[in-house]
């Protein structure tokens, strides 16, 4: 059973979100928050698995709570949900430790999915997409938290020359098909490489690695191929 907290300041909005997801026979709601500070202190209460978190709330905002949860050390994962799919709120969701983000006009089985995925530990945002949000906004919101420059070179100095290539590929945009032909691999050891790789550089999950990648230069704006 995965377990949720629904994080929004419109009580029908919740309400929606609470009848979908208790329709689900593996998913289940353990409370409600209605703004960002409620949903870091029950977030660190309840230790939901998946937080749905809406961005845009008066007080705190779900960005900063977002930021809180995840520093907290709690298990919980966070599912940012915004208006628009290239937008500064998505941009800095992931920034701040978002394990993805969906519109809000999604249909309802991409929001289940998602927060399945999120549960079993993955993104739910194309890293080609976290790409083009990097782009579009990074000399914008500088993030404290990050690695500095001599943490983030050490980490990398432990990766093996294989998995500096698979980073690199993972912060391009590639999914593990294309890395898997692109380096004449089989997907199953790809999908180790991956695992390697984010143990290593202490990412959450893709997202995240596309974000060490670009931060440490192993990526560029103008480097996409």
């Amino acid at each position: 059973m995965t377990t949720l907290l629904i994080v929004d300041d419109h009580p029908l909005q919740r309400m929606g979100f609470r009848m979908l997801v208790e329709s689900q026979p593996d998913l289940t709601v353990l409370g409600e928050a209605d703004n960002g500070a409620d949903a870091v202190r029950m977030a660190g209460d309840l230790a939901p698995e998946v937080v749905l978190m809406d961005v845009r709330m008066p007080g705190m905002d779900g960005i900063e709570a977002t930021k809180r949860i995840i520093a907290s050390g709690v298990r919980s994962r966070v599912l940012v949900l915004t208006t628009f799919d290239l937008d500064e709120y998505a941009y800095a969701a992931l920034r701040s430790g978002a394990s993805g983000f969906l519109v809000k006009d999604a249909q309802p089985e991409e929001l289940l999915s998602g927060i399945r995925v999120v549960a079993d530990g993955d993104a739910v945002v194309a890293p080609k997409l976290t790409r083009r949000l990097l782009d579009r906004f990074a000399d914008q919101f500088p993030v404290e938290g990050e690695p500095s420059h001599r943490e983030a070179a050490e980490q990398l100095a432990v990766l093996t020359d294989r998995e500096r290539e698979v980073l690199t590929a993972i912060g391009r945009g590639w999914n593990n098909v294309e890395i898997a032909e692109r380096f004449h691999l089989a997907e199953s050891t790809v999908k180790t490489h991956v695992g390697r790789v984010l143990a290593k550089i202490d990412a959450r999950d893709r997202v995240q690695a596309v974000i060490f990648a670009y931060n440490t230069g192993l990526v560029s704006p103008d480097n996409h191929s």
